[in-house]
């Protein structure tokens, strides 16, 4: 672990670079999705620091490199959402993925959720094996509570229980 690493709640003064950097990725991995597509990126408070969500940020020397956010759905039930790594910052050597999402599972076990979901892309390969590592399972879209948000270009679906 690199200890450059900065894991922090979102404040506004972080929002340009999160958004700069989410859609750099989007566009890297040939998802065709817009700032537009996104409103939730324009309104990170309203929408993740609520009841029992948050959206997280990984600095190195101040420069967001990482994104993460839990998105509580109620049901003491979360989606893990907008999980991206700039791609210099990838990998076990600086270790911000782990780090984001330790944060991230830390908090919803603290604030009492019983599960999070997620849904990906198929072509997000690595971050499959990420999720299925940390003890993710996959599961089919049929499974996902009836009150899951789904994204539209999200194909793939995952579940942690928390004990």
């Amino acid at each position: 672990m690199n200890d450059r690493i900065q894991i922090l709640s979102f404040n506004p003064s972080h929002q340009q670079q999160v958004i700069d950097l989410i859609l750099s990725i989007q566009r890297e991995y040939g998802i065709s999705i817009t700032l537009a597509d996104q409103p939730d990126l324009q309104a990170i408070p309203t929408v993740y620091q609520r009841d029992a969500g948050n959206f997280w940020v990984a600095l190195v020397d101040g420069q967001v490199v990482g994104t993460t956010a839990l998105l509580d759905f109620g049901g003491r039930q979360a989606a893990l959402r907008k999980m991206f790594v700039h791609p210099d910052y990838r990998g076990k050597e600086w270790g911000v993925g782990q780090r984001l999402l330790d944060t991230l599972m830390q908090w919803a076990g603290e604030q009492g959720l019983t599960d999070v979901f997620l849904g990906t892309t198929e072509m997000f390969k690595a971050a499959h094996r990420f999720y299925e590592k940390n003890g993710f399972t996959q599961i089919p879209r049929d499974e996902l509570p009836s009150t899951f948000p789904l994204v539209a270009v999200d194909t793939r679906f995952y579940h942690h229980p928390l004990s």
